[in-house]
């Protein structure tokens, strides 16, 4: 059998676990570039029977799935699994897997909370400036006694309420269904979303994308921004339009927005956000840590020795097993 080990642009997947139980049985071939069209995809993974995802680098919509007609199981790194039609997957028998409840963790909420300190210090244009042989550029302003509003207090944005509270800084919070108690525990208070976006210094995002949260956050919304505030997101691109936020960063009608996340990844070179003065950019690494690698990498091991064992865990479409069998 071939396993397809995809988007490990930086080669690390095989030094960071032990992949033996794999190598002994399968023949392993890790991708480090980025498959940027379905044609290349199904030329890419034609002959692969097992596919190791890194998060949603690579989708797998209906009509390549249906191109691979030696694909049997693909392990998702991560424990949403959105890029894949599972429905797809089911009708052509291919089971799909994710990762357990993420253990340790912290990696996102960590560098959301760096872009919001860089962004309020314009801390990478300084640095630019330095490397140029300049001084100060900028004034930037102390997050000590301004309004962190989180939109999405789940498990990130409490680690935000966390961060925010040691800065001593004031917390709103919104999310679909936030209630004013569970924000009280975590020191925030619940306020409608236009109240949030109006009275806060520093908006950053922590929710997952869903038909409810694509463009949540559009041209009306960033225009009841203060013209001072930054904006930060670490959680998917489409909750912010990305039209709406080009033209509101052009015409700084907020100071700055600090980015992990874009329409398209990797972000191509021409892309305007890359020439904006106003912003910090990151290339989606929220996640990109060693030890975050570290467990999702040591999870499709553990899910791909069982679909070889045929005793497959964490199955997330499980009637594709029948499917599978009469295959």
């Amino acid at each position: 059998m071939r396993l397809a080990i995809l988007d490990d642009y930086l080669d690390v997947s095989q030094g960071l676990v032990d992949w033996s139980r794999i190598s002994r049985r399968c023949e392993i071939a890790v991708l480090n570039r980025k498959l940027f069209s379905e044609d290349e995809a199904a030329a890419a993974l034609a002959d692969v029977d097992v596919i190791c995802t890194l998060r949603e680098r690579t989708a797998f919509p209906a009509s390549l799935l249906a191109r691979l007609p030696r694909l049997k199981y693909i392990a998702v790194t991560g424990m949403r699994y959105d890029s894949v039609d599972v429905t797809a997957a089911t009708r052509l028998g291919i089971l799909v897997s994710n990762s357990e409840v993420v253990r340790g963790g912290g990696g996102v909420s960590e560098l959301a909370w760096g872009l919001v300190i860089a962004t309020a210090r314009h801390i990478a244009q300084e640095d630019a400036s330095m490397r140029r042989g300049g001084w100060q550029t900028r004034v930037g302003f102390t997050l000590r006694g301004k309004t962190l509003g989180i939109l999405g207090l789940g498990r990130l944005g409490s680690r935000m309420a966390a961060y925010a509270h040691a800065f001593e800084m004031r917390v709103l919070a919104w999310s679909p269904r936030l209630t004013a108690e569970r924000a009280s525990a975590q020191g925030a208070e619940c306020v409608a979303m236009d109240e949030l976006l109006r009275q806060s210094d520093v908006v950053t995002i922590h929710l997952p994308l869903a038909e409810g949260t694509r463009d949540l956050i559009a041209a009306r919304e960033l225009s009841l921004m203060k013209s001072d505030a930054i904006l930060v997101n670490t959680a998917r691109a489409a909750i912010v339009n990305q039209d709406a936020l080009l033209d509101t960063l052009r015409h700084s009608r907020i100071a700055g927005a600090g980015l992990d996340v874009f329409d398209i990844e990797p972000l191509p070179a021409d892309h305007p956000l890359r020439g904006l003065g106003n912003t910090v950019l990151t290339p989606h690494i929220g996640y990109f840590t060693r030890e975050m690698l570290t467990v999702y990498y040591e999870d499709a091991v553990e899910a791909i020795s069982g679909f070889l064992d045929g005793r497959p865990i964490r199955i997330v479409n499980p009637d594709a097993m029948a499917r599978a069998r009469a295959r």
